[in-house]
């Protein structure tokens, strides 16, 4: 009986209590230089694709360390699913009314129309508005891969 319950206990407190721990208190730093990463990717070395996979393995690790309802309690499919979305329209969204207001798919200082900042503002602003797009995109698409490959298609069995 001892053993039976020793073996639940260890169920539900995963294999290491070390390792869930650290990943406890490493993931809202990892979240963060992620969201760094994204903001600063048109000054700096970095960007959306970059911070996009960062952001995404936080979660992954999330369900490393834990299981994969961990992961998916910090953030579930339906947000995935949303946050997905909303960065490919963020990117197309900029890209067309770019187009829109004069100016080529991606070119940035046709936004000058709409709230006059200047052509070089605008294509600061509107860089980042795209990094932005793509790194919610690479995150939920980098999430989605792993839920769906952890879990055979089927996300309430878990790794």
């Amino acid at each position: 009986m001892k053993l039976l319950q020793e073996r639940t206990e260890k169920q539900k407190f995963g294999e290491s209590l070390i390792i869930q721990t650290a990943v406890r208190m490493m993931v809202p730093f990892i979240q963060l230089f992620g969201l760094y990463v994204i903001v600063h990717g048109h000054y700096s070395p970095g960007g959306g694709f970059q911070g996009g996979v960062i952001l995404g393995a936080s979660f992954v690790l999330l369900a490393l360390a834990f299981d994969l309802r961990t992961s998916v309690r910090y953030m579930s499919e339906r947000v995935n699913n949303t946050l997905g979305n909303v960065g490919v329209l963020i990117y197309t969204g900029v890209a067309v009314l770019c187009a829109l207001f004069g100016g080529l798919f991606l070119d940035y200082s046709a936004l000058d129309a709409i709230i006059p900042l200047g052509p070089i503002a605008w294509r600061s602003f509107g860089i980042f508005l795209v990094e932005v797009g793509v790194g919610l995109a690479v995150m939920s698409i980098m999430v989605s891969l792993f839920w769906d490959l952890g879990s055979g298609g089927e996300m309430d069995e878990g790794l």
